[in-house]
């Protein structure tokens, strides 16, 4: 574990991956989905009166649905799962650090929390892109679902602009499936 633990190092504060460019503008008919889906009655996310009167040029985004923007789709999945199934690797650090874990074992994950921090208000018309960091790696440890180590992601979201209007950390645990402590 030490030695892989020194290649650790390498990864902190790297472009995680290239900047995922959101594939549409902000929208209202998709911000009128999120809020039905989640059962939120926020008027200013679906009524422009109710946000004009709330001092806004328009309707909001709930600050929630920041990811949403950037996420790859199916298509990207299934193209992702068609390059490993050829033995082709992204040549990013993020999955190269994946591919590492993966070769020593810790080949599960579970998303453990995420925390963000709110700057600006999400408009429709406006345009996300997200930028990807490695902001840290821990040491081993041994949890509950295994050993593993938790890796935290720095995320910037910025519209149009390259004003930020997010920053997140968003912290997974990588871990080896089949070193679960028993029960004494």
């Amino acid at each position: 574990m030490e030695k892989l633990e020194e290649h650790f190092a390498h990864f902190i504060g790297v472009e995680a991956e290239p900047p995922r460019v959101a594939r549409y503008d902000v929208n209202t008919a998709m911000i009128r989905n999120w809020v039905e889906a989640h059962d939120d009655h926020n008027p200013v996310y679906i009524d422009l009166e109710a946000a004009r009167a709330t001092g806004r040029r328009d309707v909001i985004c709930p600050p929630a649905m920041i990811s949403t923007w950037v996420m790859s789709g199916y298509r990207r999945y299934r193209e992702v799962q068609q390059l490993r199934a050829d033995g082709v690797t992204e040549d990013f650090a993020y999955s190269r650090l994946l591919a590492m874990l993966d070769d020593a074992g810790f080949t599960s994950v579970v998303a453990t929390n995420v925390e963000q921090e709110y700057f600006a208000e999400l408009y429709p018309g406006d345009h996300v892109t997200a930028h990807f960091t490695v902001e840290s790696i821990s040491p081993f440890k041994q949890t509950g679902l295994g050993h593993g180590c938790f890796i935290t992601l720095h995320k910037n979201y910025a519209n149009q602009a390259g004003e930020t209007l997010v920053e997140e950390r968003f912290r997974i645990l990588r871990f080896n499936p089949n070193s679960q402590e028993t029960p004494a």
